[in-house]
C-alpha cells in the first residue's frame, strides 16, 4: 500500500491568530461552535492543501482544535479537568521546586495546560474522529490518526493530590485509559483510517532526565517511580492497545522524540535509544517514528543494530528538525535516509520531521514560511531516493 520513503507530518502545525481569538471566544460564549468549526474547518483545509502541494504521502489533522499534544482529552473526558501551570503549583509537593523548572525551561505557567483526572474518568465524546471525518471528506490521500498514547495520557492525568481520591494507584487509572483508546481505534478502525500514531514522548523523560532538570513536557509532572519499574508500567500500558489497534487491521505507529517546545537545544534531552529498546522490542509496533535529525538522539545504529526492530520494524525517520529556522538540505536527508538503509530494506524506511511544528498551540516552534521550505526538501530528497 505505502511506498519506499513514504511521507506523513507527525502531528501539530501552527494555529493561525484568527483560530486562537476564536478559540478563546468560544470559551467565553462570545461565538457558536458552528461559528468556530467554520473558521477551524477553514484553518484544516489549508493544513492539507499543504501538505497535498509537497506530496506528504499520509495526510494529518495538523490537531488545529488541540491546545497541546494531550490536554485537549479534558474535552473530550468526563472527570477530566484542564488545568496550566499556575493553578498546578499549589498541588505540587515542592512549589518552589517546580517553579524554579519553569524558570529554567523558560515555560509561561500560564500558556501551557494540562488535564487532569479529577474523578472517574470515562469517554464524553471520541477523542479525534471528528478530526479524521472531516479529512476524508476533503482527501483522496491515506490519512493518519494521531493520538497521545496510554502511558503519556496516565502519567499526563495523574496528580496525586487529587486523582488519590478517586483512584487508588496510576496503574488503576492506566486500566480505564486503556479502555478508552480502544474504544477509539475501534471507531477509527470502522472509518477506515490507515495509520494510527501513539504519542509517547515522556518515554525520553523517564530514561534521560536523571540528575538533570526535568525536562518540562505535560506529562512530566507526575513523579515516576526508578527508571525499570516506570518502564516496565509503560510498555504494559502501551503494548496494551497497541496489541489491539493492530487485531483491528490498523497499522500502529509510536512517536517518541525528547522535548519540543523550545529552539533552545541545549534545555532539552539528549541520549541515544538504547535504554529504549527492551521497550521498543516488547511493544513492536508496526512503524516507530523516532527523532534523529538532532546529535542529540545518537547515532542511528545503536538503533538499528536490533535485530528484532531492524527485520518487523519500519522507521519513520526523523529527517527535519521542528525547531530549527535552517532548512535541512535534499543531500541531508538522503543521506540520513542511506545510513537506515545499511540496516534496512527501502520498503522499511519512512521519512518525517522529528515532531510536529507546534506542539503547543500558544507556543509554536516555527512559522508556515519555514515549514513549507523543510517540506519542499523532503519531497525532494523522497523523489530523489526513488529514482536512484
Amino acid at each position: 500500500m505505502f511506498k519506499n520513503f513514504t511521507t506523513s507530518l507527525i502531528g501539530s502545525m501552527p494555529r493561525s491568530k484568527k483560530l486562537m481569538s476564536a478559540k478563546r471566544a468560544l470559551w467565553r460564549g462570545e461565538i457558536s461552535k458552528d461559528e468556530f468549526d467554520e473558521i477551524l474547518h477553514a484553518d484544516t483545509l489549508k493544513i492539507i492543501e499543504l501538505q497535498e502541494k509537497y506530496e506528504i504521502e499520509i495526510i494529518t489533522s495538523g490537531e488545529l482544535q488541540r491546545d497541546n499534544y494531550v490536554s485537549f482529552v479534558a474535552d473530550k473526558l468526563n472527570g477530566v479537568k484542564q488545568m496550566n501551570m499556575a493553578d498546578l503549583i499549589e498541588y505540587m509537593p515542592n512549589h518552589q521546586a517546580f517553579e524554579k523548572i519553569l524558570q529554567i525551561l523558560d515555560v509561561p505557567s500560564l500558556s501551557i495546560k494540562n488535564a487532569i483526572c479529577v474523578d472517574k474518568i470515562s469517554k464524553k465524546s471520541s477523542l479525534v474522529a471528528e478530526e479524521m471525518k472531516f479529512l476524508q471528506n476533503h482527501t483522496k490521500y491515506p490519512l493518519k490518526a494521531t493520538l497521545p498514547g496510554a502511558y503519556l495520557l496516565t502519567r499526563s492525568m495523574w496528580l496525586g493530590a487529587l486523582s488519590t481520591k478517586f483512584y487508588k494507584d496510576k496503574k488503576e487509572l492506566g486500566e480505564d485509559v486503556i479502555e478508552i483508546l480502544k474504544d477509539e481505534v475501534k471507531l477509527l478502525a470502522k472509518m477506515g483510517i490507515s495509520v494510527v500514531q501513539f504519542d509517547e514522548p515522556v518515554l525520553s523523560e523517564v530514561v534521560f532526565s536523571k540528575g538533570k532538570t526535568r525536562s518540562f513536557m505535560c506529562a512530566a509532572l507526575s513523579e515516576k517511580n526508578d527508571v525499570a519499574p516506570e518502564l516496565a508500567f509503560a510498555a504494559h500500558l502501551i503494548k496494551s492497545i497497541s496489541d489491539f489497534a493492530k487485531s483491528c487491521g490498523i497499522k500502529v505507529g509510536l512517536h517518541v522524540c525528547r522535548g519540543n517546545w523550545s529552539k533552545d537545544e541545549k534545555i532539552l534531552l539528549s541520549g541515544s535509544y538504547s535504554p529504549l529498546i527492551p521497550l521498543f522490542e516488547e511493544v513492536l509496533p508496526d512503524i516507530l517514528f523516532l527523532e534523529f535529525s538532532t546529535p542529540r538522539a545518537g547515532e542511528i545504529q545503536t538503533l538499528l543494530k536490533n535485530k528484532k526492530i531492524s527485520q518487523d520494524c519500519i522507521l519513520g525517520l526523523g529527517v527535519i528538525n521542528p525547531r530549527s529556522d535552517i532548512i535541512e538540505s535534499k543531500d541531508f536527508i538522503k543521506n540520513a535516509a542511506k545510513k537506515a538503509m545499511k540496516f534496512l530494506s527501502k520498503e522499511q524506511i519512512w521519512l518525517n520531521p522529528d515532531c510536529g511544528f507546534a506542539t503547543f498551540a500558544n507556543r509554536p516552534v516555527n512559522d508556515f514560511k519555514i515549514i513549507s521550505q523543510k517540506l519542499a526538501a523532503l519531497n525532494e530528497a523522497k523523489n530523489e531516493l526513488r529514482n536512484e
